[in-house]
């Protein structure tokens, strides 16, 4: 009589086939830092967009309470994320310039799990599904992230069903479309702060999508700066302007009316 195999931490976990994923292209010691840095990363992003995901389906129910958890355990994988970048810049500019030539033409701004991610929060930009193979699986997953409602259009709609009057234009815009700041959106936003305690459900959410927001500026600024420590201001490998563009995103806003609205309150 045959018996089933016991259960290790190891085969639970595949490890061997989890360590077994960095394959350096050079001699040089701190390119496996360089892979094992990005390979976390997306681990990290594929954890953030799974919780964002579920926490969209609970708002668009109208569960809020039960949407914190994991709105907040988004928040700190973002934190965990940032000071990821302090290990990378102990990687000096020589240390880099050892093993850049084998990157060839890939780059961060590839990645379609962050694009992906961009897309849940609501920064829509089709011109990055050109950068994934035609039908590639990636290409599919940022493609239905872009045409779907990203988490603050469900927090909109929730808004709406609360009583505030937000616009059908915001509502029923096309959801492969940028967000347009809206007026009357921020009006809502600002109504439930001056009355937190009637309205403590929307306002503990919007203070949940605003560390998110908060938390992702955080680690574009801290890529930002240690980018520039190691290559300064050097074009990016995959032919990207590197840290000027990478300047730009710093003023892009996931949830724009939850930071403009603050000054008005």
């Amino acid at each position: 009589m045959s018996t089933a195999p016991s259960m290790t931490y190891g085969s639970y976990l595949h490890i061997p086939e989890l360590l077994d994923c960095q394959k350096p292209l050079s001699e040089r010691h701190d390119e496996m830092l360089f892979i094992i840095l990005h390979q976390t990363m997306e681990l990290w992003m594929k954890q953030i967009l799974f919780e964002i995901d579920a926490a969209q389906e609970m708002i668009a129910r109208g569960e809020l309470v039960p949407a914190y958890k994991g709105l907040a355990r988004v928040s700190r994988i973002q934190a965990v994320m940032t000071q990821a970048w302090d290990i990378l810049a102990t990687m000096t500019p020589a240390d880099y310039l050892g093993f850049r030539n084998v990157l060839g033409t890939s780059s961060g701004f590839q990645s379609a799990q962050f694009r992906t991610l961009e897309y849940r929060l609501g920064l829509k930009d089709a011109s990055f599904l050109k950068y994934q193979d035609t039908g590639s699986a990636e290409q599919r997953a940022m493609e239905k992230a872009l045409h779907e409602p990203s988490i603050y259009d469900a927090a909109l709609a929730q808004l709406a069903k609360a009583g505030f009057a937000i616009p059908r234009e915001v509502l029923d815009r096309p959801r492969d479309q940028a967000y347009v700041p809206n007026d009357a959106v921020e009006a809502a936003w600002i109504a439930i702060y001056r009355d937190t305690d009637k309205q403590w459900a929307l306002y503990q959410l919007a203070e949940k999508l605003l560390d998110l927001d908060d938390a992702l500026l955080t680690w574009r600024s801290r890529h930002v700066l240690t980018i520039e420590r190691i290559i300064g201001m050097k074009p990016g490998t995959g032919g990207t302007a590197g840290v000027a563009y990478l300047q730009k995103t710093l003023s892009r806003r996931c949830f724009p009316e939850l930071w403009s609205m603050r000054t008005k309150l």
